[in-house]
């Protein structure tokens, strides 16, 4: 049985969605690991994928219902969320006198 170009569409928005999922993983260690205050993150980037992501589960809710787009948008929220939240940990660490 031959796919169709919405089909074929949506399998990779969905392949890639899942892969970026797993994606946050190594850069969750690498904040979490470093000593220097997470520098190389950006606030303003970071930002803008958690309210991608999250306007995108909206978006799944409100105007094109699906069950399995919502999960994948917030759980990808939450992993943008994770590393804002970690590198806000880590340069308050860094800022705070006395700090390594």
């Amino acid at each position: 049985m031959a796919m169709d170009t919405p089909e074929v569409t949506l399998i990779g928005f969905y392949l890639f969605s899942v892969l970026r999922i797993g994606a946050y993983l190594p850069r969750i260690i690498r904040v979490a690991n470093d000593t220097e205050g997470a520098k190389a993150i950006s606030y303003t980037t970071w930002s803008v994928w958690i309210g991608a992501n999250g306007s995108t589960a909206a978006y799944a809710v409100v105007i094109a219902p699906s069950v399995t787009l919502v999960p994948v948008s917030l759980v990808n929220a939450v992993g943008c969320a994770c590393v804002v939240i970690l590198t806000m940990w880590k340069r308050r660490q860094f800022t705070q006198p006395g700090a390594a």
